[in-house]
């Protein structure tokens, strides 16, 4: 009986070291994973924990962005004059006899802004969002490795893409950051975003793309074509770089969704397209109808006894634009433009896009159960509409 005991015991013993060899040999295949030194940064679950970066970042590939990518993002701080305000009875000469100046005479109040760029090539551009920069009267921008910040100038914005350049003397040359190309980056990939959040300079948060070309509208502001992302933006992290694992901007850093952990960036390709018109013009030049459409369908089609549902129906007219200065009404459809057809109302936003301002251009429309021809001017697209 005795030695019985003593076989299960060694049987036991045998087992548990045999265990314990196995779970070694398998930790020492883990550290052996070729993927954690892949300079792509997709790694192991084990390399997170100790560098506090999440599963599947490689902490040395993000730190080395992070060092070269740096120097490139600025801090920009903006400040406007607010005029004096108050009740607007008081500027009635007759009612201040009577009452008199109960504000006295305050002086002008400023109002401070806070957000972040990037510099986009060696001789001072920098790259940013319109809304950080809209209205101000005074604008620096702090550059790591300068004592003082440099006063900046707008060279070029556009409302409707929420994007500005501006341009500052550094008196030598800058490191820019380079544009990739965002319409390689994939749901699931890793980005880095690096700003200034509520004046903290140059935070730097790690996260994925998790969703393309979202529409989203901020206050006045809508947005069509987004990049989502799940890394941290918060208030003064906007037009700041959205970084890929190349160390190349993929998306400028926008909008903070209610939700948390949602965050939105400007695809770098949309600001690629338009960078060197800024530049160049100021602005970007878009032609302009001046219409507001929406789709058909057959309810809508029966009412208006007309076949199909093919077309663009006017749901409204701007004041001062092409459309009603050549008569457009509410109600129209629109069926071809310059001679061709128009099945869809993004169909029409894009052959409007593809004119040229000053352009006549022959739209043929449906109304009142007859199909009529009406000429056009197509002029430029003002600045926030």
């Amino acid at each position: 009986m005795v030695n019985l005991k003593r076989n299960l015991l060694f049987i036991a013993l045998a087992a548990f070291i045999a265990g314990v060899m196995f779970m070694g040999g398998c930790l020492a295949v883990s550290d052996l994973n070729p993927l954690a030194g892949n300079k792509s940064g997709v790694a192991g679950s084990n390399l997170a924990g100790a560098s506090g970066t999440p599963p599947g970042v490689n902490a040395e590939v993000v730190a080395e962005i992070v060092s070269s990518a740096g120097p490139a993002v600025v801090k920009i701080d903006t400040v406007t004059v607010r005029g004096q305000q108050y009740d607007p009875f008081f500027n009635d000469p007759f009612f201040r006899q009577f009452f008199g100046n109960p504000f006295g005479d305050r002086e002008p109040q400023d109002e401070h802004g806070l957000g972040s760029g990037f510099i986009i090539s060696s001789d001072g551009y920098i790259l940013t969002n319109e809304h950080v920069i809209d209205g101000a009267d005074k604008i620096t921008v702090t550059l790591q490795g300068f004592k003082e910040p440099l006063e900046a100038r707008v060279v070029g914005a556009d409302y409707n893409l929420d994007l500005a350049v501006l341009k500052v003397k550094a008196g030598s040359s800058l490191s820019p950051l380079k544009l990739g190309d965002s319409n390689k980056i994939r749901v699931g990939n890793w980005v880095i975003a690096i700003g200034n959040p509520y004046g903290l300079d140059h935070t730097v948060t790690v996260g994925v793309i998790s969703a393309k070309g979202r529409p989203i509208s901020v206050e006045n502001r809508s947005y069509k074509n987004l990049l989502q992302t799940d890394a941290s933006i918060n208030p003064g992290n906007s037009g700041g770089p959205l970084l890929n694992l190349s160390g190349e901007v993929v998306g400028i850093n926008t909008a903070v969704a209610q939700a948390q952990g949602i965050g939105f960036a400007i695809p770098a390709n949309t600001a690629n397209d338009v960078i060197q018109e800024l530049i160049n013009k100021g602005k970007v030049v878009r032609p302009w109808l001046g219409v507001q459409v929406q789709s058909l369908n057959e309810e809508t089609s029966a009412y208006l006894n007309y076949k199909g549902t093919n077309g663009a129906l006017v749901a409204g007219v701007l004041s001062d634009s092409p459309a009603s200065s050549a008569g457009l009404k509410q109600g129209d459809i629109i069926t071809k433009w310059d001679g061709k057809e128009v099945a869809t109302p993004d169909a029409l936003v894009e052959l409007i896009s593809k004119s040229k301002i000053g352009q006549r251009v022959q739209v043929t429309v449906y109304r009142d159960g007859k199909l009529r021809a009406i000429q056009i001017v197509v002029t430029e697209k003002p600045g926030k509409i």
